[in-house]
């Protein structure tokens, strides 16, 4: 496992140096995009590979029960999230989101440890069931697959059960983390250091 995770750093450092090799905001959502397609096509590849084994990833458009938590994301992808609603979303659009992102970082700012990490107020770009910014979607939302649906409803619903949690699946969790973490590495060469919020602190 460890020489996998080297990989996935490799990888991920190596875009981030494509993403900063020229000062160009086009060329470093480029490289962003390009990470997030390989973790989509890692995710692909284990749906195919579960299917063919007669099992199950829980995991699917309509299914909500994780976007109700706290989503923490790296600056760069935020600003990624960030220019893809200016692009897709009307005015309408933009000013409902941004009421619902402020009212879930009051909900949240005053919260730190379990408080925090429990607790259950939907993601601000949750439209309908779904993600209204799904192809922009962080890192951690791409990574974060289930294969027991009531193993999320149980979490969803007793988040302080320490007994309770969510039946993850481990391999694309640490895949997606090591490549932001190569990712990051490589933007910190060039005096760039990114920094962690939860979505809704930093979208406007």
């Amino acid at each position: 496992m460890e020489s996998i995770e080297k990989a996935f750093y490799h990888d991920g450092y190596q875009l981030g140096l494509k993403a900063v090799e020229t000062p160009d905001e086009k060329k470093y959502f480029e490289a962003l995009s390009e990470m997030y397609a390989a973790i989509d096509k890692l995710n692909d590849s284990l749906f195919e590979f579960a299917a063919s084994q007669g099992r199950n990833i829980a995991c699917k458009k309509g299914c909500e029960w994780c976007c109700h938590q706290p989503v923490f994301a790296l600056d760069y992808e935020l600003d990624y999230l960030d220019t893809f609603i200016g692009k897709n979303f009307t005015s309408k659009q933009k000013q409902e989101l941004k009421t619902r992102a402020n009212e879930k970082n009051n909900k949240l700012s005053a919260l730190n440890g379990d408080a925090l990490l429990n607790a259950k107020h939907p993601c601000p770009l949750l439209k309908n069931g779904a993600c209204a910014a799904y192809s922009a979607r962080p890192m951690a939302c791409r990574i974060y697959l289930s294969s027991d649906l009531g193993s999320c409803l149980n979490f969803y619903h007793a988040p302080d059960d320490k007994d309770v949690f969510p039946a993850l699946l481990d391999f694309p969790m640490r895949a997606g983390r090591m490549m932001n973490e190569g990712f990051k590495a490589a933007l910190k060469t060039k005096g760039i250091l990114a920094k962690e919020f939860r979505i809704e602190e930093k979208l406007f």
